[in-house]
This record gives structure tokens, sequence and C-alpha cells, in this order.
């Protein structure tokens, strides 16, 4: 394809709900995204499900990595966050791929969106490509084609297991379960057996990483599915 523009979606949820619990957007799962395809020659436009700030989860700034510091330190970078564009407002046909980013937060405002989804819809139709690392693939769940059918139904997914939910001691705060959401929808889920280690998987246009250190890897899958485009 020739446009060389990706979409990558980010979180307005900035708590577990109504529990007073802070979450948000994980913000390396972003950082390693954007500097990834930066450096393969794609520009990111970054938005959100109701446009405007995007919190941080606290967790995710306390285990920032040297990229992720840098990054909290680039004020362009930063200012971006605060003022995404809201999902309702892009126009799909600029991009060629969709990227959703994790965080416990997306499991609030990304699977009902449907300005996101249409988003999605058009972006695949169009021969472009769908991908999610973690939480993220909380925003595939219902996504439908012009079909009728769901984009994850019969294809190989991952996503935040619900073994690195226990991990994350936040299994009771969720709403629901990823990966038995996933499955109920068709999808075949597949993932580590170790948790919370690298691993993502690609089902033609539909790429997907499991966890917060998957995002590299899926980076990797989107860059080279890209590339065949």
């Amino acid at each position: 394809m020739a446009m060389r523009r990706i979409l990558a979606v980010v979180t307005n949820q900035a708590t577990y709900g109504t529990n007073p619990h802070r979450t948000g957007l994980w913000i390396g799962e972003l950082v390693h995204f954007h500097a990834g395809v930066r450096r393969a020659g794609f520009e990111v436009d970054i938005v959100s499900p109701e446009g405007g700030p995007v919190p941080l989860d606290p967790r995710s700034t306390r285990w920032a990595d040297r990229a992720v510091r840098d990054h909290m330190n680039d004020s362009a970078f930063m200012s971006g966050l605060d003022h995404t564009a809201k999902a309702a407002d892009i126009d799909p046909a600029r991009y060629s791929a969709i990227f959703y980013t994790g965080g416990h937060g997306v499991m609030w405002d990304f699977p009902s969106n449907i300005a996101l989804q249409q988003a999605a819809r058009q972006i695949y139709e169009n021969g472009g490509m769908v991908s999610s690392v973690c939480h993220g693939a909380s925003g595939l769940l219902n996504i439908t084609l012009s079909d009728g059918s769901l984009l994850v139904d019969g294809r190989t997914v991952t996503g935040f297991s619900t073994a690195e939910e226990r991990v994350a001691m936040v299994k009771k705060r969720v709403p629901f379960l990823l990966e038995d959401e996933l499955r109920k929808r068709g999808a075949h889920y597949v993932g580590n057996t170790i948790p919370m280690t690298p691993f993502a998987t690609a089902d033609g246009r539909l790429v997907t990483g499991q966890n917060p250190y998957s995002t590299k890897a899926v980076t990797a899958k989107i860059i080279e599915t890209l590339h065949h485009l």
C-alpha cells in the first residue's frame, strides 16, 4: 500500500471502572511501537475514543526503561498525549493499519466504541492491517466486517491472558477476562505458557501481541506484514 501512516489507539479511562484504583495507557506499549514503526519509515497518528488527554497507568511509568523515559521527557510527544484526536473525527482512508495499545483502561472504552470499530473495519477491508498488544485486543472483540462476521472469528490471536491477570493481581477488578471473551467470539487464542514473556502472532493482516513485554515482537511482525501489503 502506498500509505505509510498508522493509527495508534490509546485509552481515556483512568480507573478500573468505578473502582478508584488507577490505570490508563501502559505507556511502554505505545513508546516501543511508535519508535519501532517510525524507524521503519511509517508515520503515526494517536487517537482515543473521546479525544483529549490520555491517563498513564502509574505502574507503567514506574517500570519505564530508557526509551520510555526519553519519550516522557519529550515535550512534543507528551503534548500529543494531552491532545489526542477523537476516534469519530479521523478519516480511516488515510491509514494502512490500526494498532490498539493496552493498559487495563482500554477494557472499559475500547470494546463499545463504534467509531473505532468502523475505522478498523474500513482499514481492514481496504486491504490494511488490524493489530493490538496486551489488553488492546479488547478493541478487536466487537469489530464486525461488512458481511456481518466478527473479525476475530476463526482467527488466531493473542492478548493478556487470564493467568497474567492473576499475576498482575487485578483479576477481580477487570470487567471481563480478555482470553475468555476472545474465545467466545470464535477466536483461536494462543499464548506463551510462561506469563509475562514475549509472544506475538500474525494471522494474515491480523497481528497481535500478548502482554507489555511483547510490544517489540508484535511491532516487528506489524512492520513485516505492512511491507508485504
